[in-house]
């Protein structure tokens, strides 16, 4: 039989995230009692003021297309909301909604990679990034960074890496799956390496809400104007709002880029669900009083499975500044991550992923956003299970 499959969907590789998860809910739908520590996604429900909003749509009969970059009302919404909030100043038409952050981050590399250009991204990085740069027909090339560093990357790295191929940089703060958290200082001396080399900058800020310690999100397109030309700003509700089932993600961009975006997606997805984005309108401009609760629960959270990973012969953890993951170094037990969350599944019923989705070796991550029931019981699980394998 003729093979119709295309080489670019040959060389992708599905999401290892979603699939241990949902390994994890089939197993405990056969009546396993399974540990997840998979899913990115809140476990706290939508606010009921936003999904009100959404409802009241629909019975007002908002169920028809809108433009396909988004509702001018949700637009406005955004570019307020990033002003109030960021400090950048964007007009409604240099934003675009889409079907959640990472359909945001897709539209954004297929926008400005042209095949043969690189795209550097720095590991552990959330594991679509590659894929999306390998769908434009672009080569990702991957910057290593450690523990030691809080897995983040220096200008001399970033200005390492460059090469006359270099069209994208993509930057996530706070990250998934490191929590790592860039200062404003940092944040700036890798801008100025890419506006010195005429480097795009992805600013992936999706968990922007979810920091901790005292610690400040800064926004790179806010530190001026020269920073401003080479960034797009991708942001969504999925993390700070819990609505990950909303497919709600938007970003702003350059006219230049927001203008091929918008054309792009009209002739891909279309709109947002279009009684979606009037809860997405009430999501930003309403109260925002459930993420004061929602923080204080991450931070217990964390702090108890940071001390928890810590106490654990042969592991060893940085500690999160942002986002709701940990990403702890499993290397001294002689276990590839792969093969860790495999025995780790099978013998004790906790899932995690393991690191090779992420580009490391020597971690795996686990999520914190889930009852700390789970993360008591969980963890339980996984420290006998360490304990079995630690030769120290």
């Amino acid at each position: 039989m003729k093979d119709f499959v295309a080489e670019r969907a040959k060389a992708l590789t599905p999401s290892l995230t979603l699939a241990v998860d949902a390994k994890a809910k089939a197993m405990k739908a056969a009546g396993e009692d399974v540990c997840g520590f998979g899913a990115g996604e809140p476990d706290f429900d939508t606010p009921q003021h936003i999904k009100d909003a959404a409802v009241a749509a629909l019975a007002r009969g908002m169920t028809k297309y809108t433009p396909s970059s988004g509702t001018p009302e949700l637009r406005q919404a955004i570019a307020d909301k990033l002003a109030r909030e960021n400090g950048i100043q964007y007009k409604a038409n240099q934003v675009i909604v889409s079907c959640g952050g990472k359909h945001s981050c897709f539209n954004v590399v297929f926008a400005t990679c042209n095949p043969g250009d690189e795209a550097l991204i720095p590991a552990p990085y959330w594991l679509s990034y590659p894929e999306m740069v390998k769908m434009a027909g672009a080569r990702p090339v991957i910057i290593q960074t450690t523990d030691a560093s809080e897995f983040k990357i220096t200008p001399e790295q970033l200005r390492a890496a460059i090469t006359p191929r270099t069209k994208l940089f993509i930057l996530n703060s706070p990250s998934n799956p490191t929590g790592s958290l860039y200062t404003r200082a940092e944040l700036e001396a890798l801008g100025r390496v890419c506006i010195e080399k005429g480097v795009l900058v992805l600013s992936d800020e999706i968990y922007e809400k979810l920091v901790y310690d005292g610690a400040t999100h800064h926004s790179l397109a806010s530190f001026g104007k020269e920073f401003y030309d080479i960034t797009v700003t991708v942001i969504g509700l999925s993390k700070g709002y819990s609505m990950t089932g909303w497919r709600l993600g938007y970003l702003a961009a350059p006219e230049p880029i927001a203008k091929a975006i918008d054309a792009i997606q009209s002739h891909s997805t279309s709109n947002p669900t279009s009684f979606a984005q009037a809860g997405a309108v009430a999501a930003l401009n309403g109260p925002q009083d459930h993420l004061k609760a929602w923080l204080t629960k991450y931070t217990g959270r964390r702090a108890y499975m940071f001390q928890r990973l810590n106490a654990i012969p042969g592991v060893s953890c940085v500690n999160a500044k942002g986002a709701f993951y940990l990403m702890p170094n499993i290397s001294k037990l002689g276990l590839a991550p792969m093969e860790f969350s495999k025995q780790l599944l099978g013998e004790e019923k906790v899932a995690v992923v393991p690191g090779e989705a992420f580009g490391t070796d020597k971690h795996i991550r686990l999520s914190y956003a889930s009852s700390m029931a789970n993360i008591e019981k969980g963890l339980d699980r996984i420290e006998r299970f360490c304990k079995k394998r630690f030769r120290g």
